[in-house]
C-alpha cells in the first residue's frame, strides 16, 4: 500500500496511510520504528488524543497514521464499546478537509479492527498474490463485507483485486490471473504487479517502491494502478477511503 500512496501523491493527491494492522508493518515500511512511537492509532482509540496529534508526515509526501503492537489491544478494548464499528470513521471526519485519499491498510484477521476500516471506507482494494494458496480467505472477506454493507456502510464497493506478486514466466501465473476476476466476481485491475526483489529492498530503507526504483517495472505498474484509480473517482462529498488487505 506504500507504493500505491507514493504513486497517489506523485499524481497531486494529498494521501493519508492509516496503518490498522498490529503488526505495523506499514509503519515500519514507511521509514518509523513501531518500537519507538509515544503515539499511534491505539491511542486515538483509547480517546487519548485526536486522530490529528498521531499523523506523521513521511518521504514521498504522504502523511501516515502509524500503528504499533498496542493495537492488538485496542481490539479487545473495542469490543466493549458502544457503536465499535464506527471508531475509525469518526476519528478520521476531522480529517475529511485535509486529504484526497485515504489508504486504510487493514489486518489480516476480519476482526474488529477490520471491520472499523471496512466502516470507515467508499472502497475496498484486494491484493491478491498471483499463487493458489493466495486465495484462501478472500470468500471469507467478501461475506464480511456483505455484512458491513447490511449493518454499517450499505454504499460499501469493492473496486476490484490487485494482482501482485505475478510472474508472467509460469504457467501457473497465467492461470491464476486469468481465473482470479470469474472466481470472485470482481474486476481484476490492471496491470498486474510483477514479482521483484526492488519491493523487499524498499521497506528497509523506509521508502516505496516508487522512490527507491522509480524506473523499475513494479513502480511503473503501480503508477498505472494509481492513474486508473484517480480516473475512477467520484466527485466526492468526503475524501475518498479505500480499505485495503495485505
Amino acid at each position: 500500500m506504500h507504493a500505491l500512496g507514493a504513486a497517489l501523491a506523485q499524481l497531486d493527491q494529498r494521501v493519508l496511510l492509516v496503518d490498522l494492522d498490529p503488526q505495523a508493518c506499514l509503519t515500519y515500511s514507511v521509514g518509523l520504528d513501531p518500537d519507538t512511537l509515544a503515539r499511534s492509532l491505539h491511542d486515538v482509540f483509547v480517546r487519548r488524543v485526536a486522530v490529528n496529534e498521531v499523523v506523521q508526515h513521511v518521504g514521498g509526501g504522504l502523511d501516515v497514521v502509524p500503528a504499533t503492537i498496542d493495537l492488538a489491544g485496542s481490539e479487545v478494548l473495542l469490543l466493549t464499546r458502544t457503536g465499535r464499528e464506527h471508531v475509525l470513521a469518526r476519528a478520521l471526519e476531522a480529517l475529511h478537509s485535509a486529504y484526497d485519499t485515504v489508504l486504510v491498510d487493514c489486518p489480516p484477521s476480519l476482526g474488529v479492527l477490520t471491520i472499523n476500516g471496512l466502516t470507515a471506507a467508499e472502497s475496498v482494494l484486494v491484493p491478491l498474490q498471483c499463487e493458489a494458496l493466495s486465495h484462501r480467505g478472500v470468500g471469507q472477506l467478501l461475506e464480511t463485507i456483505d455484512d458491513v454493507r447490511a449493518f454499517a456502510n450499505a454504499d460499501l464497493r469493492v473496486r476490484g483485486i490487485i494482482p501482485t506478486m505475478f510472474d508472467g514466466r509460469t504457467r501457473h501465473g497465467r492461470e491464476i490471473l486469468a481465473g482470479v476476476g470469474a472466481r470472485y466476481g470482481l474486476p481484476v485491475l490492471e496491470p498486474a504487479v510483477g514479482k521483484s526483489v526492488r519491493f523487499a529492498e524498499a521497506p528497509a530503507q523506509g521508502r516505496s517502491i516508487i522512490d527507491y526504483a522509480p524506473a523499475s517495472p513494479g513502480a511503473e505498474a503501480y503508477r498505472a494502478l494509481a492513474r486508473a484509480l484517480v480516473a475512477d473517482l467520484r466527485p466526492p462529498v468526503r475524501e475518498e477511503v479505500h480499505a485495503t488487505f495485505p
